[in-house]
């Protein structure tokens, strides 16, 4: 890699990580993303959606089909709890995912296809609101409107030794979603409970059930709840029997099909235990993410290139119980998301301690231009 590219790749992503955005939030970022290009590139088309950003590389004489490459530029809501110039300048919000490092590469990647050229035509996509999972089904337009047919991620991970190239054919991550559950009553003084509607018997019941329907036998795969909130009524109303109640959970499913399903029962348990108790209720869903499977193909070519630079790689044996929204474009297109590990005994992403290792930066950028070989 060159390296007045890598330099300038790491003072770029020291930006990036000073000043965050939060999903959905990204404008500013993208805006810092087509200035970079603009000041650092001079073939290379900008295609700015308004909402998420994407350039390309088109070549003069293609000989392979065109590829796709994605990274996301989005923060989260954790404190930036390190000892650098850099730090984060937003309160409550810093790049612990690493998604300031993966955007980064992609824009250090875009120089050196710039700078070297290729056989074909690459895309460089910049995606919004990974975190939330909203943002690779806001870019689908991205693959059908380009018409690509493969599509490759990154993602920076800890666990393994420095470097290692991690990857699982099939099913990567599991499917997920926030579901939240309101249940409303009628209040009634607390000396007369009889007199009102409570909904906190019903959604007691509907955590119990909860459980008890993610244990089914039914089920081909692991799915699973995990209650996130219960709140039933006013905090320190105690002349009021509560009417008003809330259950918030994560729902996930190995298979987002059975996921979906579960689904289907919590809900028409939920509505059962309100007609009970004579609640009305409603359903709210939040952070969707699909499950994400890697074709086998595209995995080949990952374990090919990370054999030719000599870097390790470490099969993934069991799907990620963690969701990312990756999975759009792999229903849409051949690809797959691999990782990189920065090393053992690292903070963990979206821990406060956690930033993003520059050292990556050139492998992954080795890794991504050498997958245009094949």
């Amino acid at each position: 890699m060159d390296k007045d590219i890598l330099k300038k790749a790491i003072e770029f992503r020291h930006e990036l990580h000073k000043y965050p955005n939060l999903s959905n939030e990204e404008r500013p970022t993208l805006e810092r993303i087509i200035r970079f290009l603009k000041e650092n590139t001079s073939g290379i088309e900008i295609v700015d959606k308004g909402h998420y950003v994407y350039a390309v590389y088109r070549s003069s004489d293609a000989k392979k089909p065109p590829v796709g490459f994605r990274s996301d530029n989005d923060a989260i809501k954790v404190y930036d709890d390190i000892d650098k110039p850099y730090k984060s300048t937003v309160d409550g919000v810093g790049h612990k995912c690493g998604h300031d490092g993966h955007t980064a590469i992609m824009a250090a990647f875009a120089m050196e296809i710039d700078k070297e050229g290729a056989d074909r035509d690459v895309y460089f996509l910049f995606q919004p609101a990974e975190e939330n999972g909203s943002g690779a089904a806001q870019c689908l337009d991205f693959i059908t409107d380009n018409d690509i047919p493969e599509i490759y991620a990154f993602h920076n991970e800890p666990g393994q030794p420095k470097y290692t190239v991690m990857i699982r054919d099939g099913l990567l991550c599991f499917a997920s979603k926030g579901m939240i559950i309101k249940m409303t009553g009628t209040p009634s003084h607390a000396s007369e409970p009889e007199n009102g509607k409570n909904p906190s018997f019903a959604i007691a019941k509907m955590v119990l059930a909860s459980q008890e329907l993610a244990a089914s036998d039914h089920y081909e795969g692991l799915v699973l709840s995990t209650i996130v909130q219960i709140a039933v009524g006013e905090e320190e109303a105690f002349g009021v029997s509560a009417s008003e109640g809330r259950l918030l959970m994560t729902i996930r499913g190995e298979l987002e099909k059975e996921m979906d399903d579960f689904q289907v029962k919590l809900e028409a348990e939920a509505m059962r235990l309100a007609e009970e108790y004579g609640l009305a209720c409603e359903f709210e869903y939040r952070d969707e993410f699909p499950e994400t499977v890697c074709h086998p193909e595209s995995n080949d070519k990952i374990r090919q290139v990370a054999k030719d630079l000599g870097l390790p790689i470490y099969e993934i044996p069991d799907a990620l119980r963690g969701s990312e929204d990756f999975g759009h474009f792999t229903k849409l297109a051949k690809g797959a998301m691999f990782f990189v590990s920065y090393g053992l005994g690292q903070p963990s992403i979206h821990t406060t301690k956690y930033d993003f290792d520059d050292d990556l930066i050139e492998p992954v950028v080795n890794i991504y231009k050498k997958l245009l070989d094949y």
